[in-house]
């Protein structure tokens, strides 16, 4: 069966949904050990960056709204506000 048009713009937006927060999540995956032992220096804190890496994926996977995305960083609290802020896109919505 021969591709068409709707074929190939269902794989655009496919590919545009799953990016969706990509470059988030590789920013907060890719925070230095170093950065990470600063910010969360005990196990509660290391669930909060693990729950925060969660949140963005779901996110992503869900196609939440910056806005809402935001407001759920803000419930699980400082720990993880502080971790977002070291996103960019983030630290500016924040």
């Amino acid at each position: 069966m021969a591709n068409n048009r709707f074929d190939d713009m269902f794989a655009e937006a496919d590919e545009a949904f799953d990016s969706k927060y990509q470059n988030e999540l590789d920013e907060l995956t890719g925070l230095l050990e170093e950065e990470l032992r600063l910010l969360t220096p005990n196990s509660t804190n290391e669930g909060v960056y693990s729950a925060l890496i969660v949140l963005v994926s779901q996110a992503s996977k869900e196609n939440l709204a910056q806005a809402q995305l935001i407001d759920r960083i803000k419930e699980l609290g400082e720990t993880a506000i502080e971790l977002a802020m070291k996103v960019p896109s983030f630290a500016k919505l924040i």
